[in-house]
């Protein structure tokens, strides 16, 4: 007898069958790019018994690295979600003699190869470069250092924050901030309670997408840190050595960790920033 239960799978693939072209490529390119080598990560890591995934994924090395990759990035991304916001307003709010060249010069972490930042930024900041030499009379190190991990991952991932924050800085009314003033408002808390609020979204997102970016940072930040378990190592640098020894199923491991924990953190952003949404429009 056949069965006459429906078949979800088959439900799904009809009504994409019937789906119109641009929704056929969407999911053709999730697939193909996205939701496959995802999947392919999870499955060769699984390979493994549960057990030995547990070991693995809380060995004493990897469990450093998750709070070195971790924590530095989101101390990254809430150091640029101030510091962008401020250079967002400048550019928005200011003009001034070169003000193009600033605002171009913003982008420059999204064309310069990781590499050479990494290169250029252990080159300035060793204890023989211009900031590196003007800190080690107070005893501040900061290439092959953590600290050196900090600012390659502030580097990489501030234009995030500045780009997002931007056009809704651009978009807001200024008459809204002149009927604050009107009102007894003074400066400081037209910002907090006019400006501010509206702006907590955005910034939300670029600390978001900065925090992402800096997770999976390699390049730079190998270049700039001593690599060096329970100081400085990160994990992409842990999963480079676990392929380098032929390792696959324990990188894949260490991988599959990093995945899980940045969907976590990012699914937590993203409620703020809707519940921010919600609040402000």
């Amino acid at each position: 007898m056949t069965s006459t239960q429906p078949n979800p799978l088959r439900n799904v693939w009809y009504q994409i069958s019937q789906a119109s072209w641009p929704w056929r490529i969407t999911w053709l390119y999730l697939a193909l790019f996205l939701f496959l080598p995802i999947a392919a990560l999870v499955l060769k890591a699984i390979t493994l018994n549960p057990q030995e995934i547990w070991r693995i994924a809380t060995d004493p090395v990897a469990l450093s690295t998750y709070n070195v990759t971790f924590v530095t990035a989101l101390a990254a991304g809430t150091i640029n979600g101030f510091a962008g916001l401020i250079i967002a307003w400048v550019l928005v709010r200011y003009e001034f003699p070169g003000k193009r060249l600033l605002d171009a010069a913003i982008d420059l972490p999204f064309a310069l190869p990781t590499a050479v930042a990494g290169l250029t930024l252990s080159t300035i900041y060793s204890t023989s470069g211009w900031v590196g030499g003007f800190l080690e009379p107070f005893g501040l190190r900061v290439s092959f250092t953590r600290l050196g991990v900090l600012v390659a991952m502030i580097f990489i991932s501030l234009p995030f924050v500045v780009r997002a924050v931007q056009p809704v800085l651009q978009a807001l009314e200024v008459e809204m901030e002149e009927a604050a003033w009107s009102m007894g408002a003074n400066r400081w808390q037209t910002f907090c309670r006019v400006i501010l609020p509206p702006l907590m979204p955005a910034v939300l997102t670029g600390v978001a997408m900065g925090f992402s970016r800096a997770v999976g940072e390699y390049g730079s930040v190998v270049l700039i840190a001593g690599n060096i378990p329970f100081q400085d190592l990160i994990a992409p640098v842990l999963i480079i050595q676990r392929l380098e020894q032929f390792d696959y199923a324990g990188a894949t491991v260490i991988g599959t960790v990093l995945l899980l924990i940045s969907l976590a953190v990012l699914l937590v952003i993203n409620l703020i920033q809707a519940r921010g949404r919600r609040m402000y429009g």
